[in-house]
């Protein structure tokens, strides 16, 4: 419960926007309890941070691993996380796009987890093509690193405008740049959609009780 409410107001506020007696006044805790859990404000930032890479595995990388390497399971990757984004598991959408602008040029352990969460991101995205590339589906001329660098810009552009503008329709041109990508890099196309199929036929509300449930959990585990 602690962690479900430090991760929204992260993400719309920054995690300058946490504090022991914040969370405490909000969630009609104890302050000495919230202090037990987290002992200090960057404390509860760095808790806040682990239980949003826990949310944003849920939701973008584990629903691929049982698939097969390939242009497919690199596709499924970035449709997940245009879903995450789009349906607002986060309040503020992408709750790392959101708190990397923050502490970017800062220094200390908040910053130090951030990158590193972000690395391993990349990191994962970067090995997820390369799998695919050794599979065939990709040809073996193909720069990984770039690849990767294309479609996460895509994705981090439509979070960024449909943040600030409420515009939806930044999705639907994203997934469309990423799989045109894909597509142009594949060996075979046929085995990617030849349209996206993103729309708003993705409700929040399932994606938000998920999350919920995800970082209830999350709590338990730091008390």
């Amino acid at each position: 419960m602690v962690l479900d409410r430090t991760m929204d107001i992260a993400s719309v506020e920054g995690l300058e926007g946490l504090s022991l007696g914040r969370i405490a006044t909000e969630l009609k805790l104890s302050k000495s309890g919230v202090f037990a859990l987290f002992g200090s404000k960057e404390e509860l930032q760095l808790a806040t941070v682990r239980a949003a890479a826990d949310v944003y595995a849920t939701h973008v990388v584990r629903p691929t691993r049982a698939l097969p390497p390939g242009a497919g399971r690199v596709w499924a990757l970035c449709h997940n996380w245009l879903t995450y984004s789009s349906t607002r598991v986060f309040a503020g959408g992408c709750f790392f796009y959101a708190v990397a602008a923050e502490f970017d040029a800062r220094s200390g352990p908040v910053h130090d987890a951030i990158a590193a969460s972000l690395d391993d991101w990349v990191g994962y995205v970067e090995r997820t093509i390369e799998k695919a590339r050794l599979a065939g589906g990709f040809g073996a001329e193909l720069d990984v690193p770039q690849l990767a660098f294309e479609i996460i810009a895509l994705m981090e552009a439509a979070n960024a405008k449909s943040v600030l503008h409420d515009d939806e329709r930044a999705y639907e041109r994203a997934a469309r740049g990423i799989l045109h990508r894909l597509r142009a890099a594949a060996t075979d196309p046929a085995t990617l959609p030849e349209s996206p199929g993103f729309g708003r036929d993705v409700r929040a509300s399932g994606a938000k009780a998920s999350r919920a449930k995800t970082s209830r959990a999350t709590a338990s585990e730091e008390s």
